[in-house]
């Protein structure tokens, strides 16, 4: 008897369903995020399951790769493109879970690509640079915002790197002004070094790639823009054709 699996994640626990040909309730229920707890609930109908569904939240590299590593066929959902069935969706966590279930076996879920795990980290590794260059850009409007605040005198964030404490000490007259610029500009440098130990990871890691050189030799394409192509973009064979492809 065919089987389909749905499995609601949460932080810190799982709904797990299965349901058959007819969309009846084979097996549902709450577990912790334990992986070889959830592969022992499963183990009795592993013969049956066609598939199983997770639907892609910010942690579900760990469920994934271990149904994946289990021998089940995983299938990511893509939340965005399920909006459609908003109106048609009950909102508790076994409803979710029997939703994607029913959606699998039925042969519409809107699918997303599973990242091949070995890539994974190095494509995170360039989201955490985007992390720290927002909090870069956040910490130099905010010293901008100080200093204007207090002298009148904006000063662009090329002059916010190179400010010294001898400067500071020219420009504000309160003890209290210069120990917050200072704070944050030991913040700033921070970012800027750690900035620059993940780019150079992540050129040593795509160095020689062939995507990435090709990209390389397109006017308008810089080193970041290119790895950032590369590593969200993945597979481009996964595209059936260029209208499938987007940003």
């Amino acid at each position: 008897m065919p089987l389909y699996g749905g499995i609601d994640l949460h932080a810190n626990n799982s709904v797990v369903v299965l349901l058959d040909e007819q969309d009846q309730m084979i097996y549902q229920q709450r577990l912790s995020n334990h992986l070889p707890t959830i592969l022992d609930r499963l183990a009795p109908y592993h013969a049956e399951i066609k598939g199983v569904v997770v639907e892609s939240t910010y942690n579900w590299y760990w469920l994934v790769d271990g149904l994946m590593e289990a021998d089940y066929r995983v299938h990511l959902a893509n939340p965005a493109a399920m909006q459609q069935y908003n109106g048609l969706k009950y909102t508790d966590d076994y409803s979710a879970a029997h939703w994607l279930a029913h959606l699998l076996r039925l042969g519409v879920l809107p699918e997303g690509s599973i990242y091949p795990k070995a890539e994974r980290a190095v494509r995170d590794v360039l989201r955490k640079r985007s992390y720290l260059v927002r909090q870069q850009t956040a910490t130099v409007l905010s010293l901008q915002n100080i200093i204007v605040r207090n002298t009148g005198v904006r000063f662009s964030a090329k002059r916010i790197h190179a400010l010294t404490l001898e400067e500071l000490e020219r420009l504000l007259s309160e003890p209290d002004q210069i120990l917050a610029v200072t704070s944050s500009l030991a913040v700033l440098h921070c970012l800027g070094q750690q900035i620059k130990t993940l780019e150079k990871a992540v050129s040593k890691r795509l160095k020689h790639t062939p995507a990435y050189e090709q990209l390389q030799t397109v006017d308008g394409i810089g080193t970041i823009l290119a790895q950032t192509i590369v590593l969200e973009t993945g597979d481009i064979g996964r595209f059936p054709s260029v209208g499938h492809y987007a940003s």
